[in-house]
């Protein structure tokens, strides 16, 4: 038997790869004390962190894919000018690191006319909570229109046109026959813009500042204690982080399970 086949390589190098991921993300559970741990989560640091990431990803996340949705299905549907641009500026932040995004996003809102236009309205977003949601959304908008995109286009636009031919609207095509056919890529980018926004860092830490206590969610939590030297805290922020990831991604298999049973 041939062991050095491309195919060997292939699935061996994909083992190799997944087992040293498998554990590095098993070094946060193993390798810090259970007390340090059960001491962390408990402290009012932690809580706050905790409480302040979950309520500015839902709230970014809801706004990401109402916004998501309606852009996706007009870069899939419609032809208009300047539509490659726009795809073009949509993928954008993907393409440059968060610090970047989070810098241009610190100069819009502080050095250019809407910044001036937002401060002469008593509004205030820079170094402020709105901050974070704002620096979450752009963050991971991007994602959320490729993956809602691609579901839109792996539908046949025959069910729509023969909704239109029976007399319904343009909207009510839309709404009862397209958004039922992509409800599984609309359910994937909803856990993945949930993760993505979780996780946002760079631009978070530019635009609404690594502040203990008042802008400090989970990531910017690890970046702070880090620095301190507090290992424990530090590791507990990741432990948090891949926990919610990992309940948000089995919630998603558990949906899809169900849905295939009811569509079986």
């Amino acid at each position: 038997m041939n062991f050095f086949t491309f195919k060997f390589f292939s699935i061996a190098l994909s083992l190799c790869v997944t087992l040293l991921l498998l554990m590095a993300i098993l070094s946060l559970f193993f390798v810090p004390k259970f007390e340090e741990v059960l001491e962390a989560l408990q402290s009012s640091e932690m809580l706050y962190s905790l409480k302040l990431s979950l309520m500015t990803a839902s709230l970014s996340t809801l706004l990401v894919i109402a916004v998501a949705i309606p852009i996706a299905y007009a870069l899939s549907r419609y032809d208009f000018f300047g539509k490659a641009i726009l795809k073009t500026v949509m993928n954008l932040p993907m393409a440059f690191p968060e610090l970047v995004l989070g810098l241009a996003l610190l100069l819009l809102f502080s050095r250019t006319y809407v910044g001036d236009l937002l401060h002469y309205f008593g509004i205030s977003i820079v170094f402020t909570k709105s901050a974070i949601v704002i620096a979450q959304f752009f963050t991971a908008l991007p994602y959320a229109i490729r993956i809602v995109y691609a579901a839109f286009e792996g539908i046949s636009k025959r069910y729509e046109n023969v909704s239109r031919s029976l007399g319904y609207t343009e909207f009510q095509t839309f709404k009862n026959i397209t958004i039922p056919l992509v409800r599984n890529g609309i359910y994937a980018s909803t856990i993945i813009t949930f993760a993505r926004t979780m996780g946002a860092f760079g631009a978070v830490l530019i635009l609404a500042g690594g502040t203990y206590m008042k802008t400090e969610i989970l990531p910017i939590t690890l970046f702070l204690n880090i620095s301190y030297g507090n290992l424990g805290m530090a590791i507990t922020s990741g432990i948090v982080l891949i926990t919610i990831s990992f309940i948000a991604i089995l919630f998603f298999e558990y949906m899809e399970g169900k849905k295939s049973v009811f569509e079986d």
